[in-house]
């Protein structure tokens, strides 16, 4: 039987002073720009997922813009990329519709820019990724957020299914 994962709620909170101290201590340091806590647990209210500024307290490019952090999603990904998930997905979506997906975030990390910006900008797509997927984590950042991304459904689908269980399943 797959290892249930804890429900989660869509948010889009300014982080209190305990999510940033939970946001560091799952990080294991501070982060360098500004964020908002986009998606938590249901039971305790802890952060999962964090939308990240297009751009970090120094001006420099931030390229992704969705973090998965939260436990266990975090480390069950990790499991699943450590399977082959990467592989897997980019022959079962298509790197057709991988494209796409870095065109969408691409397009909505842009539109957070300032008005006017000229500086160093973001570039490629989910996690800053030009082609194909980089990781595994930041496109289900994205799905549980909200984004339209195949890559984080099947890694949603995987999950239910239990390939990011401690002994892994049997299904593709």
């Amino acid at each position: 039987m797959p290892e249930p994962l804890p429900a989660t709620l869509v948010v889009d909170d300014p982080p209190s002073a305990d999510d940033r101290a939970a946001v560091a201590a799952l990080l294991d340091r501070e982060p360098k720009g500004a964020y908002r806590i986009v998606v938590r647990h249901e039971a305790d209210g802890s952060p999962v997922v964090i939308r990240n500024e297009p751009l970090l307290d120094d001006g420099r490019p931030m390229p992704t813009t969705f973090w998965l952090l939260g436990e266990p999603e975090r480390t069950m990904v990790s499991r699943l990329e450590s399977r082959g998930g990467v592989h897997r997905v980019e022959s079962i979506v298509g790197m057709e519709a991988i494209a796409a997906a870095h065109d969408r975030y691409r397009a909505e990390r842009e539109a957070e820019l300032p008005e006017g910006w000229t500086g160093p900008r973001p570039t490629g797509g989910v996690g800053g990724t030009r082609v194909g997927i980089k990781c595994l984590h930041a496109h289900y950042a994205w799905f549980l957020a909200g984004g339209d991304d195949p890559v984080g459904a099947w890694v949603a689908d995987r999950l239910a299914a239990g390939d990011g269980d401690r002994e892994g399943s049997d299904h593709g």
